[in-house]
């Protein structure tokens, strides 16, 4: 399976904090945005990564993982020279993809709880047409919202309803079959000349062929778009590692527990960075699972 990670966008919601740098480089708590999204596909089992960005992003993003080796990752990057809507990164992404299933996922999105790793396994297995992941909020007219038939089928998608039919929204997470790009092909752009992706999962449940995977509200998701909600998954960030001494998206240990590196380039990989208390975590997990202290 491919992945691919859209970190586009002109970061209009972050001005002017984006008139210096690309929101995706922005630290939430201990990490920049992009190692979140990078996480996901990593605890799905994918490692061969597409890195779609504004052209002037491509080369600091570059800067923070290169080719993606040092990971045990396969890391590319394509240029998406205007934002024209999340269904472009499919089209953008086709070789890459090459016919495969593929998952994708937004640059600005975090997922964090028990059963997370989980469901992403297990979409990564069987995904045959597409999956979405749902999650209960507060505010459903703001997003895409999946509508249900009493047996809980997923029968409709909504884009930002005044009457929402449920309040699960769909999060910026897809895993698509070999299809996907035939299917995005297929889609008219909106009035605004973009390409929806909501338009691609929509011809998916045409088809019978979607599913929504509803996360539990144990599982934490954010979209790390605005200043509010930036400030917000920094703090839940914060209060994991306090709490349980858990580093979320520490990309190096995810490496090491999936076995793309073993620990002793783990251990490497911290002691580049033994300054800091991100590198002392990541060679410490290394020594653990070395069974050495």
């Amino acid at each position: 399976m491919k992945g691919i990670v859209l970190a586009g966008g002109n970061g209009s919601r972050l001005r002017p904090s984006t008139s210096a740098a690309s929101k995706q480089l922005f630290p939430i708590y201990d990490k920049p945005m992009i190692y979140y999204p990078i996480a996901v596909l990593m605890l799905a089992g994918i490692r061969e990564i597409l890195v779609i960005s504004a052209p002037e992003s491509i080369s600091p993003l570059q800067r923070v993982f290169g080719d993606g080796k040092r990971l045990g990752l396969d890391i590319g990057y394509r240029e998406q020279k205007e934002p024209r809507g999340i269904a472009e990164a499919l089209l953008i992404g086709e070789r890459h993809i090459d016919g495969r299933p593929s998952a994708l996922v937004l640059g600005d999105n975090l997922f964090h709880g028990p059963g997370f790793e989980e469901a992403v396994q297990e979409a990564a297995r069987t995904v045959d047409g597409c999956v979405l992941f749902g999650h209960k909020v507060f505010d459903p007219c703001r997003y895409g919202v999946g509508g249900f038939d009493r047996s809980g089928r997923l029968i409709s998608i909504e884009e930002k309803p005044e009457r929402p039919d449920s309040d699960y929204a769909v999060t910026g997470l897809y895993f698509y079959g070999a299809d996907a790009v035939e299917v995005a092909k297929e889609v008219r752009p909106s009035a605004r000349g973009e390409l929806e992706i909501t338009d691609v999962n929509r011809a998916y449940l045409a088809q019978e062929r979607a599913r929504f995977v509803t996360l539990e509200d144990s599982v934490a998701w954010f979209d790390a778009g605005t200043e509010e909600s930036l400030f917000e998954s920094a703090c839940y960030v914060h209060s994991v590692l306090k709490g349980q001494g858990e580093r979320i998206a520490c990309l190096e240990e995810i490496a090491l527990r999936m076995g793309f590196i073993d620990a002793e380039a783990c251990h490497r990989l911290g002691e580049e960075m033994k300054d800091s208390p991100y590198g002392r975590y990541v060679m410490e997990k290394a020594r653990r699972s070395n069974g050495t202290r």
